[in-house]
């Protein structure tokens, strides 16, 4: 075989440009840093979550999509793209941090998950993600769906810009034990379960450790576990506890050494206490707590994410279609007990994040709760501030979401009227930015 030579590199000088060449390329180069798009936005009324206060006349510079800064609007802004809000009420972006935007809509079938295609899911996700975004909710947390990863896979199609809605996480599967209440459940035994609907079901702690892995090697922002029975599912009882205390803290193990988080289903009062002793950062329903739990949950720091609409709607309509007789009782015999913990656990200053369980009532209806958080305790302000800066700091993106201090995203709604004097306001929703850029 022949060897070729090398010949050593010449050095060879630098080309010469015309002036004018260089002097085009000087103003090309000025011309891409300086390319960051800057907009301002005119607010009549801004309502801060993060001091708790409401100031008039304000006038938001965002560049690139984040707020800059924030001074007084004097009217004479000129020669600039302005967003013209000074006509509303301007709120950050709300934050839903319980919904199921891939998935299915309750319906009076248990059978109803197996009747979608996986693709059909990731579709409807995409209907559900704009519904939910157009209502003003510009961040969620999604915390499961039949379909493995099909929340995963939304997330990331928004993330790409492929479909509208807001900025999402997602928990890939319910973590549950055989036959639990992240089940597909109430058929004949012979009946086969799609093998990603049970991606996430799991007996024991080193089956735990090793699904939990799975998740977030597939995508998973925090994990969803299902600690005791739940109300829309059949054979399962709210007040039984499904996962073991060791089997929650192996989840929570694995998550903080991947640098995430745990959330609970729980609505019995043992399960609530076992979850957050075994520490995870938050309870979803928390429908039966118990002043120990309340205790607990505040000693802990942990958040409780109480869904406290969700009662009304799966009474009345549920009732109405035909919903399974057990879904009626147990939901019968928790939300008045929820909403009693609910007004406890304001009195003793737990950290309440808004989630509502969207997906058990159409997306989109997302803010009807907040008269239900008035109605149980809170003040105004604060139900804003549980679906603005509380739920931001739970889901760890408070440097980005639920203010619009200097810094965050420009995510904001602007409603007509005052919602701290009538917090229905928010059910109605003008205009909605996402990232600077207006949606709606």
């Amino acid at each position: 075989m022949k060897t070729r030579r090398l010949l050593p590199a010449l050095a060879l000088p630098a080309p010469v440009l015309p002036a004018p060449v260089l002097l085009a390329l000087a103003l090309t180069a000025c011309s891409t840093t300086a390319s960051a798009e800057t907009l301002y936005v005119r607010a009549g009324r801004l309502v801060d979550p993060e001091t708790g206060t409401v100031q008039p006349a304000r006038l938001m510079t965002v560049t690139d999509g984040r707020v800059t800064a924030i001074a007084a609007d004097d009217g004479t802004q000129q020669g600039a793209k302005v967003v013209d809000w000074s006509a509303y009420t301007v709120l950050p972006g709300l934050i839903d941090c319980h919904v199921h935007l891939a998935d299915t809509e309750q319906s009076n079938n248990p059978a109803e998950p197996l009747l979608h295609s996986p693709m059909e899911i990731v579709l409807l996700g995409a209907r559900h993600a704009r519904q939910t975004l157009m209502a003003g909710f510009t961040t969620v947390h999604d915390v499961g769906s039949f379909r493995a990863f099909a929340d995963v896979e939304l997330r990331n199609a928004i993330d790409r810009g492929d479909v509208p809605g807001p900025r999402m996480r997602a928990v890939g599967a319910y973590v549950t034990t055989p036959g639990g209440g992240g089940e597909v459940t109430g058929f004949s035994p012979e009946v086969r379960i799609p093998d990603d609907m049970r991606a996430g079901v799991a007996s024991g702690p080193a089956d735990v450790r090793q699904k939990v892995n799975y998740l977030f090697q597939h995508g998973a922002d925090s994990i969803k576990l299902i600690a005791t029975g739940a109300v829309l599912a059949l054979g399962t009882e709210v007040g039984q506890q499904e996962l073991t205390e060791d089997e929650m803290r192996a989840a929570v193990e694995v998550a903080q050494q991947r640098g995430s988080w745990v959330t609970a289903h729980a609505h019995g009062a043992g399960g609530i206490k076992s979850a957050l002793r075994a520490g995870v950062r938050s309870i979803e329903h928390a429908s039966l707590i118990d002043d120990e739990g309340i205790a607990l949950a505040k000693a802990r720091g942990a958040w409780l994410d109480m869904d406290i609409f969700n009662g009304d709607w799966i009474d009345e309509v549920g009732r109405k279609e035909g919903w399974p007789p057990d879904y009626l009782r147990k939901n019968t015999e928790t939300t008045a007990l929820q909403r009693g913990g609910f007004r406890k656990a304001v009195k003793a200053g737990v950290k309440l994040s808004y989630g509502t369980d969207a997906g058990v009532y159409p997306h989109g209806l997302n803010a009807r709760q907040f008269k239900y958080m008035v109605r149980y305790g809170m003040t105004p302000m604060q139900a804003i501030q549980s679906a603005t800066t509380v739920s931001a700091e739970l889901l760890g993106m408070k440097a980005n979401v639920g203010s619009l201090s200097p810094g965050h995203f420009a995510d904001m709604i602007a409603v007509t009227g005052d919602p701290l004097a009538d917090i229905t306001v928010l059910e109605n929703v003008a205009h909605v930015m996402k990232g600077g850029e207006v949606v709606k």
